[in-house]
């Protein structure tokens, strides 16, 4: 299971990444309440590669902060893959950024469906010119949800800028 030093290791990783590409970073995230944003300042001269990033735990902060629309979360729910494209795209038009991620799910103990279980995240990467997107069910934990949250939006980060160098 992934730590916070795993997560710092994937955002160190991503950093060296982004800065070699001469790449911006914009985050837009919601059930890990700007976890990846605080491991990307963590990192002395992040401000070379890391543009801003959005914390948008409520749906109304979804819409009036990204643009995220309200009819898309009325129709699929904050926690889909839908919303996640919308606040990975509205990210990109909100900043200077190149690259971006999203992030939304149920990181509990409440809040979950049989649809849409406590663990269940959803994830989105946009560079402007595509956007990826993909759910996954973690176990464990409030935290540890979050933090293999993390570990999974930085790993797919580093793997959508990789997969665009090519």
């Amino acid at each position: 299971m992934p730590t916070d030093s795993v997560v710092h290791q994937l955002a160190v990783r991503a950093g060296n990444k982004l800065r070699e590409m001469r790449l911006f970073l914009a985050t837009a995230e919601s059930c890990t309440g700007g976890m990846v944003a605080t491991a990307v300042t963590d990192i002395s001269g992040s401000s070379g590669w890391f543009e801003r990033g959005f914390v948008t735990y409520s749906n109304q902060a979804k819409t009036e902060m990204i643009g995220v629309p309200t009819e898309l979360i009325d129709r699929h729910g904050a926690v889909s893959e839908n919303v996640a494209r919308a606040m990975a795209e509205g990210a990109l038009r909100n900043s200077r950024a190149q690259v971006s991620l999203a992030i939304t799910g149920v990181a509990g103990p409440g809040g979950g469906t049989e649809t849409k279980p406590v663990g269940m995240v959803c994830f989105a990467w946009s560079n402007r010119l595509e956007t990826s997107a993909e759910t996954h069910v973690f176990k464990g934990d409030r935290e540890q949800i979050r933090v293999q949250a993390a570990a999974h939006a930085l790993r797919g980060l580093l793997d959508h800028i990789e997969k665009s160098e090519r």
